[in-house]
C-alpha cells in the first residue's frame, strides 16, 4: 500500500471534499481518508496510481482557497534507504546518471517505474538511510539535460512487528464492550487493528492481545487498553496497580536488556517505571516469548511501552536484514520452505541490475509466536550466526 500526505488543507476541507476531487480526476482511493486538522492521509495499492495522484495533484489544484501538497507519507524518523527521482528525461544516459547517484553513496539499485508520464521515473535504493538523504539533499532541482529533478522518499516496506500485551482474563470482557462497542472504538479512533484472542490457553489468568501497528503506533492502543484495565480494576477494587505485560521473542529480549541491563535501566529511570522479565526456564519449542512486565502509572507504563517497542523493532529490523544478506549467499534459496519462521514479514529480495526487470517476489518470513507448531524450530533465539548453518544442513 503506497500512503499519500495531502497537506496545506484548509480547516474548511472535508473527507468528501478530498474523495470528490480525487474522484473528479479519476483518481480513486483505495480507502478511507485520514482527516487531521490542515493535513491527510490516503491509500493506493499501486504505485503508479500514487504517483499519477502526485504529479497530478501537488501544487496545481486549489481546495477552499489554498494549493494542495501531495507527495508520499514519510515520518522524519521512518525515512528509508529508498528515494524516487521524477522528471528525468524521457531517454536518458543512463550510465551518466549512474555515476551522478553514485556521487552520494553505495547504490545497491536502480530501477526504472512504467508510467505514462512523459519524463522517466526511477526508484533508487542505497546502501544506508544517511546516504540516501545526502542524495536527497544534493539531487533535489538538480539539472539533468535540460529536466529539473523531483526527489521524494519511498517509505520501507511496514513491518508486520505487532505489540502484544497479556491481560488479565477478567479485563477482557471490559475490554470488548457490550456487542464489542469498546473495541471497535478503539480500532476506529486509533486506525489499528486489535485482537483479543479469547480461546487462546483456555483456563489460563490472562489472555493475549495483539495490536497490528508500526511500532509508533501501538502506544494509543494499548495506552487506552491500560486506562480501561485500570479503571476496571478501580471499580472493582481487584487491584491497586495493574502492570503492563509485554510478549516479546526471547532472540530479541538480550538486546533490549543491553550490556548489564543499561537500556531497561536508561527505561526506567526515564519513565519512572519497574521493568522486570520472565526466566529464561519458562521457554520452551512451544513458546519462545519472554514476558516484560512494566510497574508504574498508565502514563508511565505507556511511555516505556513506546520505548520498549523501539529497541525490540529495532532488533528485529537488523535481524532480517542479516538474514536477508546470509540467504542472498545462497542462490535460489526459498527461506519459507524450511520452516524456520512463521508468518508475516517480507523480506527484500536480492537487488535487480540497473534499469532491468523487477525483482522477484519477496519471501515471506517472521518470528514464531506462541502458535509455532512442532515442527518449526524457533532459531532466531540462535542469532543469525547460527542461521546459516542450519540452511546449509538442511540442503533444498
Amino acid at each position: 500500500m503506497n500512503k499519500l500526505y495531502i497537506g496545506n488543507l484548509s480547516p474548511a476541507v472535508t473527507a468528501d471534499d478530498l474523495r470528490q476531487l480525487f474522484g473528479d480526476r479519476k483518481l480513486p482511493l483505495a480507502g478511507q481518508v485520514l482527516l487531521k486538522s490542515g493535513y491527510a492521509f490516503v491509500d493506493y495499492p499501486d504505485q503508479n496510481w500514487a504517483i499519477r495522484a502526485i504529479e497530478t495533484l501537488s501544487g496545481k489544484v486549489e481546495l477552499h482557497g489554498k494549493i494542495m501538497e501531495v507527495d508520499y507519507s514519510v515520518s522524519k524518523k521512518l525515512r528509508s534507504r529508498k528515494i524516487q527521482i521524477q522528471n528525468i528525461p524521457p531517454h536518458p544516459q543512463w550510465e551518466v546518471l549512474d555515476g551522478l547517484l553514485a556521487q552520494y553513496g553505495i547504490v545497491e539499485n536502480v530501477e526504472q517505474v512504467n508510467t505514462d508520464t512523459e519524463t522517466a521515473i526511477v526508484n533508487v535504493t542505497y546502501a544506508t538511510r544517511e546516504e540516501a538523504k545526502i542524495a536527497m539533499e544534493k539531487l533535489s532541482g538538480h539539472q539533468f539535460e535540460n529536466y529539473s529533478f523531483k526527489i521524494s522518499y519511498i517509505p520501507d516496506e511496514e513491518i508486520d512487528f505487532p505489540l502484544r500485551i497479556l491481560v488479565p482474563t477478567q479485563f477482557v470482557g471490559a475490554i470488548i464492550g457490550k456487542e464489542g462497542l469498546t473495541i471497535k472504538n478503539i480500532t476506529k479512533q486509533t486506525q489499528y487493528r486489535v485482537d483479543i484472542h479469547r480461546k487462546e490457553n483456555s483456563g489460563a489468568a490472562e489472555k493475549p492481545v495483539t495490536i497490528h501497528a508500526m511500532p509508533e503506533g501501538t502506544s494509543e492502543a494499548c495506552r487506552m487498553i491500560l486506562e480501561i484495565m485500570q479503571k476496571e480494576a478501580d471499580e472493582t477494587k481487584l487491584a491497586e496497580e495493574i502492570p503492563l505485560k509485554i510478549l516479546a521473542h526471547n532472540g530479541l529480549v538480550g538486546r533490549l536488556i543491553g550490556k548489564e541491563g543499561r537500556n531497561l535501566k536508561k527505561i526506567e529511570h526515564e519513565t519512572g517505571t519497574k521493568i522486570t522479565n520472565s526466566s529464561l526456564q519458562d521457554l520452551s519449542i512451544y513458546n519462545p516469548e519472554r514476558t516484560i512486565t512494566v510497574k508504574g502509572t498508565v502514563e508511565a507504563c505507556a511511555c516505556a511501552e513506546i520505548e520498549i517497542m523501539k529497541k525490540l523493532c529495532e532488533a528485529f529490523e537488523n535481524d532480517m536484514l542479516a538474514v536477508n544478506q546470509q540467504a542472498n549467499l545462497i542462490p535460489g534459496l526459498n527461506l519459507s520452505t524450511l520452516g524456520i519462521f512463521s508468518t508475516g514479514l517480507s523480506v527484500l529480495s536480492p537487488p535487480a541490475g540497473p534499469h532491468r526487470a523487477p525483482p522477484a517476489a519477496p519471501t515471506t518470513l517472521s518470528l514464531p509466536t506462541l502458535d509455532t507448531s512442532p515442527a518449526c524450530t524457533p532459531i532466531t533465539s540462535l542469532g543469525c550466526s547460527h542461521i546459516i548453518t542450519l540452511i546449509q544442513s538442511r540442503r533444498l
